[in-house]
């Protein structure tokens, strides 16, 4: 359907107005080769408008494309006309015949999917294919060990290259690197060359369950072709080749891995190293993977590229595909990527290095949109970053001595130079934990690097060379590799029956990933120390600042679009995450929503009934009068609130807090909440079941799940005395994002307080600086100092108000849908924080006012809507 443009972004339904602003923003933007930031709140169709947008230019550019190459025929300029007519129409043809026969491969696994013909297909594999055996990857004989055996190593002979982890290596080191010419790329490209590299669309997503929805939504959009026919084609009968999208979608091997001895390993890390591990020379051919792709089965993996093109497959379904095929979806989909059109991935696949490189992702020149982007500049922190307990450091120490024990005698020249290094560090690591766990007067803090290098003789290791060896030598995994086959010998040839231990943990590889984070030691990142119960104590490399790790992905491709429902307040994407771009490069919108503005309402609740101010500040909010009053008034709201009420607090030890007040002898807060409506809440430490779930558990789906079936339940099928339900939850907790309180079960979202995160926590103080620091580069004296402090405290105040949008964003999930918002402090009334609140909440904001003023307006709004 053609736009006020007269594009028609083959929409499938009738778009709405801000549908049409969506698409056609995104279209000029990934034209004119420009960063958007694109604000669209849930429930105004956003996928589809992003998928429709995104194609629609992808389409038009293949036909540009196409017929630019057409009109560019090399050729004598003395020549006929008539013949450079025909070499054009032959060069058209022979595309169009190719287009063809790769869509009539494809219609043909269509139909044999459809007769559901593919099993005989799937037994045959499997009995060609060696079954699995049970044995362990470690030999059950001591004189195989020989496989886990150092090579002979000459560091002037080393690679240059770090194919391992390089997780924390910050700007400073990399410019570094590449100035001396010494390449960081983990893998060498290797895709066959008989494959056509198509421009292509990189979609990324939190969750594989919103990648699973986006490959939902995209088989709704009709496309036309790429390659048109001419009209003298239609005149002879012909009608335009289908043109399908060539979609696949990448995952982890965590998600991917179909051999059963792998995927069952509960970790990612456990699952990385035992399939790397199984394909080494020395493993016995009887523990080898026969899902592995070989030179004899590349039928098998261009089976597996016409089937994953054939349908839109999500994860799941190309894990089953492989499964049925035979062969590793893993590795497969690597070989998929260059034909592909559009690539959907979860954030860390396309935001680490590392993982780019090892799936051999290119992205010159191709369009990467990254959706539920609101919380970006802190996945790449945390991407960037890296733990290491002293439980870890001792493990590791541990499984080094069981190592030498073995193999002392069998090191020579520059390995036994580096295995020492590699223990000196440990011991200094241990030391430094050691000390800090006993002597450190706080809980947490910074630490400091020529502290935690303060062990023996560890001032003259070259940390570089070092990890260079750690990577070409492979010692991690061999030393992990061993310590599992000793493990495996003592409890095969124990006279006693000793219960399993299990696979130990690859401690000496995250330990590997933190030495990397120490050879660069810089501005934008910042070691801690954290102390928990027991010996328990973390030291911990934290990104500070995400710009250098997004910089590569936005120089080298030709579009970045960044959307989501609440992307607001947008000014620190200009300041924190593109602050070297040209701000006329940088194009935003923030639509409105579907709804009618009679359709939402959001007051400032800021006082009192009596007319005291609410005060949720950290010195303040713990204040016994008024955690009695906003009981009062929370029982006061959700009285005049048909069926659902949801209430965000700051932090679970704030609700935690609150609840106990309310239901400590002498308060009938909470029992007269209860007679007004069934009560549900989250906690860390769970009471009785029917009120609350662990929101600690690992298994989150399940938690969600449980506690919104108990509170749909309740409101959908009410009892005396109850008229629906209240939730009480946590802002940046398991149900503040990516739930659906769409009608009944959100006719209110209350948010109490703003939550700003504690500015006295180590990491926040070396954040804050930090922004501070940069933002006054530059200039000198007080005034370098006041512009740092405004600077950085807008970034504590705008991390802060995503929070809060993500959270109020819960309620209007459609066009049909109704709610109101209420927002419980002062300082919701003041004019700085309303200008951060999303554009169609402010359109809908009401006058601040106290518990009986909104209340009356909460009540006159339901009246209205008859409810």
């Amino acid at each position: 359907m053609a736009t006020s443009r007269g594009r028609d972004f083959h929409h499938p339904y009738q778009p709405y107005p801000i549908q049409n602003d969506f698409m056609n923003a995104l279209y000029d933007c990934i034209e004119e080769k420009k960063i958007g930031i694109f604000e669209s709140p849930t429930g105004t169709g956003k996928s589809l408008s992003i998928i429709c947008g995104a194609l629609t230019w992808l389409r038009e550019n293949k036909r540009r494309r196409f017929e630019e190459s057409i009109a560019t025929l090399p050729g004598d300029e003395d020549e006929p006309e008539w013949i450079v007519e025909h070499a054009k129409e032959q060069k058209r043809r022979d595309a169009i015949g190719a287009r063809a026969e790769f869509e009539q491969r494809l219609r043909r696994i269509r139909e044999r999917e459809r007769k559901q013909k593919t099993e005989s297909r799937r037994e045959e594999h499997r009995s060609k294919r060696p079954k699995l055996s049970d044995s362990r990857i470690a030999a059950s004989k001591s004189e195989d060990d020989t496989q886990y055996e150092l090579a002979d190593y000459d560091s002037d002979e080393a690679s240059s290259r770090i194919p391992g982890p390089t997780i924390s290596l910050s700007a400073e080191t990399r410019a570094l690197m590449d100035k001396m010419g010494l390449s960081t790329s983990a893998v060498a490209k290797d895709e066959p060359e008989e494959a056509e590299d198509e421009l292509k669309i990189y979609y990324c997503s939190r969750t594989h369950s919103q990648l699973s929805q986006f490959a939902e939504e995209i088989q709704k959009v009709k496309l036309p072709p790429g390659v048109p026919l001419e009209p003298l084609d239609r005149k002879n009968g012909e009608t335009d080749i289908e043109d399908s999208l060539k979609y696949l979608t990448l995952g982890s091997r965590k998600n991917l891995c179909v051999n059963p001895k792998v995927n069952r390993l509960k970790d990612a890390t456990s699952i990385n190293e035992r399939c790397l591990e199984i394909q080494q020379s020395g493993t016995p051919e009887q523990s080898r993977c026969s899902f592995l792709p070989s030179k004899q089965s590349e039928y098998l993996m261009n089976d597996f590229r016409d089937y994953a093109f054939a349908n839109v497959r999500d994860i799941e379904k190309l894990a089953s595909l492989g499964s049925d095929l035979g062969v590793c979806p893993y590795y497969a989909s690597r070989y998929s990527i260059l034909p592909s059109e559009v690539v959907s991935l979860p954030y860390p696949l396309l935001l680490q290095k590392s993982a780019r490189e090892a799936l051999n992702i290119n992205l010159k020149d191709n369009i990467v949109i990254i959706d539920e982007a609101h919380n970006l500049m802190e996945a790449i922190n945390s991407i960037y970053s890296v733990s290491v307990s002293l439980e870890q450091v001792e493990r590791s120490r541990k499984q080094i001595g069981i190592y030498l024990q073995r193999f002392r005698n069998r090191l020579k020249g520059k390995n036994r130079v580096y295995v020492t290094q590699v223990v000196r560090l440990l011991d200094s690591l241990g030391e430094y934990l050691r000390g800090k766990l006993f002597e450190a007067p706080n809980a947490e803090g910074i630490a400091l690097y020529n502290e935690i290098m303060a062990g023996k003789a560890v001032d003259q290791i070259n940390l570089y060379k070092l990890s260079v060896y750690l990577n070409e030598s492979k010692l991690a995994r061999k030393i992990d590799g061993y310590t599992e086959h000793v493990n495996h010998e003592e409890t095969t040839h124990s006279t006693t029956k000793k219960p399993s231990r299990g696979r130990s943990a690859p401690s000496l590889m995250s330990i590997h990933s933190f030495f990397n984070a120490l050879t660069n030691p810089s501005r934008e990142g910042q070691f801690f120390y954290h102390r928990g119960d027991g010996r328990s104590i973390m030291l911990q490399y934290r990104l500070l600042d995400p710009t250098f790790h997004f910089k590569e992905i936005v120089e080298e491709t030709r579009a970045v679009i960044l959307a989501g429902g609440t992307m607001s307040p947008m000014e620190d994407y200009f300041k924190h995450l593109f602050p070297y771009v040209e701000p006329t490069r940088i194009s935003t919108l923030s639509c409105g929503h579907v709804i009618p503005a009679s359709n939402i309402a959001a007051w400032p609740l800021v006082q009192t009934g009596s007319g005291v101010d609410f005060d949720f500040t950290f010195a303040k909010r713990n204040s016994d009068a008024q955690i009695q009053q906003l009981g009062e008034t929370l029982i006061s709201v959700v009285s005049n609130v048909p069926d659902g009420t949801v209430v965000f607090f700051p932090s679970y030890a704030y609700l935690d807090l609150c609840l106990s007040k309310w239901k400590q002898p002498g308060s009938t807060v909470f029992n007269r909440l209860s007679a007004t409506k069934a009560v549900f809440f989250e906690s860390k430490t769970p009471t009785k079941p029917s009120e609350s779930v662990p929101s600690n558990n690992p298994d989150k789906a399940v938690i969600n799940d449980s506690i919104l079936s108990a509170y749909t339940q309740a409101i959908r099928t009410p009892s005396t005395p109850h008229k629906g339900a209240v939730l009480l939850s946590v802002i940046g907790g398991n149900l503040s994002e990516g739930i659906n309180f769409s009608d009944e079960l959100g006719r209110c979202v209350v948010v109490v307080g703003l939550p700003f995160p504690n500015p006295h926590s180590a990491e926040w103080k070396a954040k804050m600086a930090y922004i501070s620091s940069k933002a006054a580069d530059g200039a000198d004296g007080q005034a370098a100092q006041d512009v740092g402090k405004a600077v950085a405290r807008e970034f504590y105040e705008n991390a802060t108000m995503r929070a809060v949008n993500q959270a109020i964003g819960r309620a209007i999930r459609h066009k049909g849908d109704y709610a109101t918002i209420v927002l419980i402090d002062k300082r919701y009334g003041a004019e700085r924080i309303r200008t951060k609140l999303p554009s169609w909440i402010r359109e809908s904001l009401c006058e601040a006012g106290n518990t009986g003023k909104v209340t009356e307006g909460i009540g006159r709004f339901f009246q209205e809507k008859g409810a």
